[in-house]
């Protein structure tokens, strides 16, 4: 199983030592290293500078929000990291939630899952350079209807350096995780337990399935918390406000896709409990809510020992890469455990 460093999203301001960080990753063979957005700093901006200071590493991103630009200007985006990086770019989309793509973006968010279907295609046709673009989607339209009637199907001026970029998708739901595998080369799960293979591997299948010959080489690159601590309990409240910020936060009552997984795994009354107390201001009371159990299905914390005895349902997942955080020294402790 193959390791990456996530740098996760900036609080105020960049993170502290984050160059530093993603050069050791480099230095200790770690196979990837990504960015991401919300409604704060830019995934493809810090992944230039910093992957700028990298030669061999994979730079992707976890992930680009699909509201955030149009496919065209991601698309070029991807070409430009492409060519700077010397082939090593991702492109790891995502539709997000209707909070941030109503709320940030000015966005319509109904039909996310046709709608990221026209743009992974937008993207690849401008990649492939094959002939001008044009595209009749429900959401997307190359050139526009109903504009000046002066657009016309245009050529991306620069020609790839690959004319196939890899695209990972960001998935929690069945149906999502099915698209991932019948349109993309890779799927980015959030909070991914061991205990869930069989239900995301029966997903993955169906996509497979759709597609005319089955993928080789895809990626599953999960974003797993990886705290090396002698105290259990002590590792597991370094993840607890992260978790309640998920479960309870991070969407609307109705529809918050976090929350939505822990039911699946048999947390349904934590979930519900978490949500309820976050949204009436009791941040506190929600994450001591959240039980250790819940964080050792999708975390591996503790002492080094428990760590690598835990590793093997993982590498018999379809997880092909940890994604990892912490600064340079928390990324030699993993590295050390972990390889």
């Amino acid at each position: 199983m193959k390791l990456g460093y996530h740098l996760g999203y900036w609080s105020a301001g960049p993170p502290a030592g984050a160059l530093e960080a993603v050069t050791t990753a480099e230095e200790l063979g770690f196979d990837s290293v990504w960015t991401a957005e919300g409604y704060g700093s830019d995934a493809l901006t810090p992944l230039a500078w910093w992957g700028a200071s990298t030669s061999r590493i994979t730079l992707g991103t976890d992930i680009v929000q699909l509201s955030a630009r149009t496919p065209t200007a991601t698309a070029m985006a991807a070409m430009t990291l492409d060519h700077l990086s010397g082939g090593r770019f991702v492109l790891g989309l995502g539709a997000s939630g209707p909070q941030v793509v109503e709320g940030w973006y000015g966005q319509p968010y109904p039909k996310p899952l046709a709608r990221t279907r026209e743009y992974v295609e937008i993207v690849r046709r401008v990649v492939a350079r094959e002939q001008p673009v044009s595209f009749d989607g429900a959401s997307y339209q190359l050139p526009l209807h109903g504009g000046t009637g002066l657009g016309k199907p245009l050529k991306s001026t620069v020609h790839p350096l690959r004319p196939h970029i890899p695209i990972y998708l960001a998935a929690e739901g069945p149906k999502n995780v099915a698209l991932a595998a019948e349109i993309c080369d890779g799927w980015l799960p959030l909070f991914f337990s061991p205990k869930s293979d069989g239900f995301y591997r029966a997903a993955l299948e169906e996509g497979f399935a759709r597609r005319p010959e089955r993928p080789t080489g895809f990626e599953v690159a999960a974003s797993v918390p990886v705290v090396v601590h002698d105290d259990v309990e002590q590792a597991a409240d370094l993840i607890r406000p992260a978790l309640a910020l998920y479960i309870g936060g991070m969407g609307a009552k109705s529809v918050n896709f976090h929350h939505d997984v822990f039911a699946r795994m048999g947390y349904e009354d934590v979930a519900d409990k978490v949500q309820d107390l976050y949204l009436a201001g009791h941040k506190a009371e929600a994450t001591a809510a959240i039980p250790t159990r819940l964080i050792e299905d999708t975390s591996l914390i503790g002492p080094a020992a428990k760590i690598r005895d835990e590793l093997a349902a993982w590498e018999e997942s379809v997880v092909t890469t940890l994604l990892v955080r912490g600064d340079a020294a928390a990324l030699r402790k993993v590295a050390d455990v972990l390889s």
